[in-house]
């Protein structure tokens, strides 16, 4: 693709990224084959080649966003599958989360909406905010049907209701920074991100997380100062705030390799992960690039972990399918296929793969309650694939994804939850709705 940029504008370390991004686009259009949302509304701007033609023009007049940008733009999920489907190599992720910057520097949208993405930047990466913010959501939730109309702030109002749990768990210990010791001989030490929403509304996950590895012989530690990856502020656009976040974990972490050195930092929520992966890039014009780098390399979802040091099962296999739901950041942000699902069968669990295992279901961070009637359109299409396979859960290895697919006639839990399981640990909660004896 030809491009138009100044010197000027290419003297911008963004722009001149997103100029050799935009060059490297050949046009093909078959990544309009696997977006999720120009399978559902078939017009070719809410593909990513017509994101890539907006966000060019954008780029290249140095303007402020049009409104019909930023609402094609707003409606792509990051999924970042026509990053796994293009031929050329094009890395859309790091173009669309330019654009998402520039979007909010030059847009002003609507009150409703400026007031949603600033609560939710305020709320979502502090777990004690979102605990309290919860509280008061589940008490509101009997009453959502009394927010009537199809404007768009109804429809989020309604869709953060109704994804509030109908129990916030107590807050765990894990969450605090501590060291977990290794059972038996220690083989690695490794420091585990904790995470913001997760240890919020599934502190099961991170419990046995560092179960796991402890007996593994891996020594856990949960640093201090540690706190949200950036992710959720990062795809909002919020590029000050993500830093802000992001530079805080490079901080305790690279304190912590100095001081007893750590061979992974383990992440058992995907969508965080691709952007700890990501770290790297985000700082390569900053003063902690080197140390951001290095956090970047240490970075592992827990299932490359768990390969790399020979998970085995305990238990008998307990005779379950599971239908394996590939979490997009994971598939797609990581390149991770094939070791969670070797993991559930090593395991002992019967592994089915529902179909159009590509397309995402929906969650994509914040997606489900910015966009909820699309995130709703693509939450049933995945639930009627998972319910096909006959399974009796749906494992997945991303927050979001639970959460999204939770209400569905099949219990959804974590994969580390199910591995723990079958290797010494408590029956995860979701394995006891469907009936398995203790």
């Amino acid at each position: 693709m030809q491009t138009t940029f100044s010197p000027a504008q290419l003297a911008d370390p963004d722009t001149a990224e997103s100029n050799r991004i935009l060059r490297s686009c050949v046009h093909c259009g078959m990544c309009t084959a696997t977006c999720p949302t120009f399978l559902l509304l078939g017009d070719e701007l809410d593909s990513p080649r017509g994101r890539i033609y907006l966000i060019k023009e954008m780029l290249e007049r140095g303007e402020p966003a049009t409104e019909q940008v930023v609402r094609h733009v707003d409606r792509c999920l990051s999924c970042l599958s026509c990053m796994t489907t293009c031929p050329s190599g094009v890395h859309y992720m790091h173009l669309v989360d330019h654009a998402r910057a520039y979007i909010q520097q030059t847009y002003r949208r609507p009150w409703p909406e400026r007031a949603l993405r600033r609560l939710l930047s305020a709320v979502l990466p502090y777990p004690g905010r979102f605990r309290l913010a919860l509280s008061g959501a589940r008490l509101a939730r009997p009453f959502a049907g009394l927010v009537a109309g199809r404007s768009a702030t109804a429809q989020r109002v309604r869709a953060m209701l109704s994804l509030a749990p109908r129990a916030v768990p107590p807050a765990s210990n894990t969450a605090k920074p501590q060291r977990h010791a290794a059972i038996g001989r220690r083989r690695a030490r490794v420091g585990l991100l904790t995470g913001c929403a997760q240890q919020v509304l599934a502190p099961s996950i991170n419990e046995a997380t560092i179960r796991l590895l402890t007996r593994m012989g891996i020594e856990v530690v949960v640093t201090r100062d540690q706190g949200c990856c950036g992710a959720l502020d990062h795809h909002m656009g919020h590029h000050d705030s993500a830093m802000r976040l992001a530079r805080a974990n490079i901080a305790t972490w690279s304190r912590e390799m100095a001081r007893e050195g750590l061979d992974a930092i383990v992440i058992n929520a995907s969508g965080c992960g691709t952007t700890v992966k990501d770290y790297g890039f985000m700082f390569r014009e900053e003063p902690e690039r080197e140390a951001a780098a290095k956090v970047a390399a240490l970075a592992a979802d827990i299932s490359e972990v768990l390969t790399r040091f020979g998970y085995a099962p305990t238990r008998e296999a307990p005779g379950l399918t599971v239908a394996y739901h590939a979490a997009c950041s994971l598939q797609h942000g990581q390149k991770i296929t094939a070791e969670p699902k070797a993991l559930l069968k090593t395991a002992g669990f019967t592994v089915k793969e529902p179909a159009e295992g590509h397309i995402c279901c929906g969650s994509a961070g914040t997606y489900n309650l910015l966009q909820p009637e699309i995130a709703s359109q693509l939450k049933e299409r995945k639930q009627a694939n998972i319910a096909r396979t006959g399974a009796a859960l749906v494992a997945s290895g991303n927050i979001g994804c639970l959460t999204q697919l939770g209400d569905g006639t099949i219990p959804a839990v974590h994969t580390v939850e199910l591995l723990d399981w079958m290797a010494g640990g408590p029956m995860p909660a979701a394995v006891a709705l469907v009936g398995v004896a203790a």
